[in-house]
């Protein structure tokens, strides 16, 4: 090496070393000692390792009447569940904290422009988190912070929550839901801590939107977010709660649920006003029944047990349950009439036949007379003999008309059930789009 290049690394090995007493590398044989400056020398001069761990517990604040400022930034990766019947979501989210340590600065010219260091959480003090909806969960294996020159502290954490929600699953599935995930820490009132936002909700939500993972039944809508202080016990503490609504693409519900229901009822309706016997459409519509509860025991097990007001969906399931019952009964009640009218017409024959035989049997009785009365007897007048001699009066009622009665009830039956149908899905229709 010449002597000159041996000055101008002396010279840059002078220029990066700190303020302090420069830290001495040991050299190596025949080398001359050379000073160096590395994130090593920037620990060492925030003497972390030497002082004891009381300053990872205690608040970093120098003026004691002003609250330390803690700002989040939220970002939503995923919807990894919903549960309608425990009342749960499960969310995946990341989120970032940054707060102000005036305790631990440096000046980045004196360790060669080095501005930033990663150190573990436990290192300084951290602002313990608390969410109030969570009911179960994995915390974060990324323990550690960006920590900058002038103090500024950042740690970013990924987490996997499951929060209870109140699902309002009244039009499921065409339902909105909006869930509360609210952040606190209890530990420090407000005035000691104070919780606030970094960015917008719109800037979140674009964030959002951009690393969001799943495609599955939820489609993450809108977010809101709300800053406010809760009072509990005797202290005021802050709280920021982020409002997440989503929505559900109910494609699935629609092919699995919905739509056989219909086809079955269709079948139902078709078969009601078939030409078929009616003890045919009796066992027709019975085995329709039951294929419709099966789907009915599918949406037994998503809905939860206990609503304030039973979703639309059940109502629909009840109303289309309870028309096919209808139609049953509808079809049992035309077989019963149908049955009635033959007793009758068989009763209405058997009187007729002993009629007739009444007749004929009065007819040989009045020619035996006849006969015995010979020339002294008095023949009866010509109206008279055919009045007695001549067929019995009709009956007044007539199997002809009884006959024809029979299919103008069936029709009435049917266009009422038809019109009450269309009148029922209306108003199912209406609620769902409500």
């Amino acid at each position: 090496m010449s002597q000159r290049d041996g000055t101008f690394q002396a010279q840059m090995n002078w220029s990066c070393s700190p303020a302090r007493e420069p830290s001495l590398r040991a050299p190596e044989a025949g080398a001359a000692p050379r000073y160096v400056c590395t994130y090593y020398d920037v620990v060492e001069y925030l003497n972390v390792s030497s002082h004891s761990k009381l300053h990872a517990h205690i608040l970093p604040k120098r003026n004691l009447k002003e609250p330390l400022e803690v700002k989040m930034d939220f970002m939503l990766v995923a919807i990894l569940s919903v549960v309608e019947k425990l009342q749960t979501v499960t969310f995946y989210f990341v989120l970032n904290l940054e707060w102000k340590n005036s305790f631990a600065t440096w000046n980045p010219q004196d360790f060669c422009n080095i501005s930033k260091v990663v150190l573990p959480t436990d290192t300084y003090w951290s602002p313990p988190i608390f969410i109030l909806e969570r009911v179960n969960g994995q915390n974060s294996n990324l323990d550690y912070m960006a920590i900058t020159h002038n103090g500024s502290f950042n740690s970013t954490q990924p987490f996997q929550v499951t929060l209870t929600c109140g699902l309002m699953i009244l039009k499921f599935p065409f339902d909105t839901q909006t869930c509360n995930l609210s952040i606190a820490s209890f530990l420090y009132p407000v005035t000691d801590l104070v919780m606030k936002i970094r960015r917008t909700p719109a800037e979140m939500m674009k964030d959002s939107h951009s690393y969001f993972l799943t495609d599955g039944e939820w489609k993450f809508t809108n977010l809101s977010i709300i800053e406010y202080t809760e009072k509990l016990d005797d202290g005021e503490f802050s709280v920021v709660t982020y409002m997440i609504s989503m929505e559900r693409r109910p494609t699935l519900y629609i092919l699995n649920l919905i739509l056989p229901t219909c086809a079955l009822y269709l079948l139902d309706m078709a078969v009601l006003f078939g030409p078929s016997s009616l003890e045919e459409k009796i066992n027709f519509q019975i085995a329709i029944i039951l294929g419709s509860s099966m789907l009915a025991v599918i949406l037994n097990d998503i809905l939860p047990t206990s609503s304030n007001k039973p979703p639309v969906i059940v109502v629909f399931f009840l109303g289309t349950f309870l028309l096919m019952i209808m139609a049953v009964l509808d079809t049992f009640f035309l077989l019963h009439q149908q049955s009635k009218s033959l007793r009758l017409d068989k009763a209405l024959g058997s009187f007729q036949q002993d009629a007739h035989a009444e007749a004929a049997t009065r007819a040989v009785t009045n020619q035996t007379t006849q006969r015995l009365a010979k020339a002294g007897a008095r023949r009866p007048n010509p109206p008279e003999a055919a009045q007695e001699s001549g067929p019995p009066a009709k009956p007044r009622w007539q199997p002809q008309e009884q006959d024809l009665f029979l299919p103008v009830l069936e029709k009435v039956l049917l266009y009422s059930h038809f019109f009450l149908s269309l009148l029922f899905f209306a108003v199912i229709s209406i609620k769902w789009s409500s």
